[in-house]
């Protein structure tokens, strides 16, 4: 019987930067009744709180979600009060080599989009993230940049020789991650093992990016059951599945 059910956000759990709809979120409140619960995504804190937080049930059940905000770079439990565990954050050095070599990646393969909303590269502490369209690009223009992900990959060939001391991986609709080499989401599965007392065997893990270079790949690397999904439909019926093997009076 597995004993943690983790999740990726965008494309997931939601559509990209989008809230928790509310059939989602009534799964997820269940979800919580009867199994420990993860959300490891490229997302910031405050994308977590925007988007999955404010849709949820404040109860005691919230002791049973752990987040992981940007690819598992961050760790926050629920005690009363939400407190973060640890942040691996990059040096202002490393954030500003970085963004320069994003800049200097997505001029090279000329996807540099002659319009766009809000800033094309966040600067998420932990977490260095471009975002093609602009952070707050309209989600049909998202949807209709880079869906077989190609854009990107050209983008992720061109910055990994610039940036050879961090970790890229491509996730959301048009983003790419770039993060501490080693700190990515099979890094925040092994922080799940080592803070809950979780075996990696009784994990299962749940995304729409499980392919090589993805942003969810990492997690099937460290050896958790992973189940993809083309998206948060798709998703609702995974969990489904889950509550009704589980029974809605699991245990904890």
């Amino acid at each position: 019987m597995k004993k943690l059910a983790v999740f990726d956000l965008d494309g997931t759990l939601a559509e990209s930067k989008s809230p928790l709809d509310p059939e989602m979120a009534d799964l997820i409140d269940r979800l919580l009744n009867v199994v420990k619960v993860a959300v490891i995504s490229g997302g910031s804190w405050a994308q977590y709180q925007q988007q999955v937080l404010s849709y949820l049930q404040s109860n005691d059940h919230l002791r049973n979600l752990s987040l992981l905000p940007t690819c598992g770079t961050k760790f926050y439990r629920y005690n009363g009060e939400w407190q973060k565990l640890y942040s691996e954050d990059l040096s202002a050095k490393d954030r500003a080599q970085i963004i320069d070599a994003l800049n200097k990646a997505l001029d090279q393969a000329g996807y540099r989009a002659e319009k766009h909303w809000g800033d094309l590269i966040d600067d998420r502490g932990t977490q260095i993230t471009l975002s093609a369209l602009g952070q707050d690009a309209p989600l049909d223009d998202k949807k209709k940049w880079d869906p077989d992900f190609a854009k990107r990959k050209k983008i992720k060939k061109i910055l990994e020789p610039l940036i050879p001391g961090f970790s890229v991986q491509l996730g959301g609709a048009t983003s790419i991650d770039v993060t501490k080499i080693g700190i990515d989401k099979a890094y925040g599965i092994k922080k799940l093992h080592e803070i809950l007392g979780i075996s990696i065997e009784d994990m299962i893990f749940v995304g729409d990016a499980i392919f090589p270079g993805g942003n969810d790949y990492p997690a099937k690397q460290a050896g958790v059951v992973s189940i993809k999904v083309r998206d948060p439909d798709e998703t609702k019926r995974v969990i489904e599945a889950f509550i009704a093997c589980l029974g809605e009076e699991g245990n904890q």
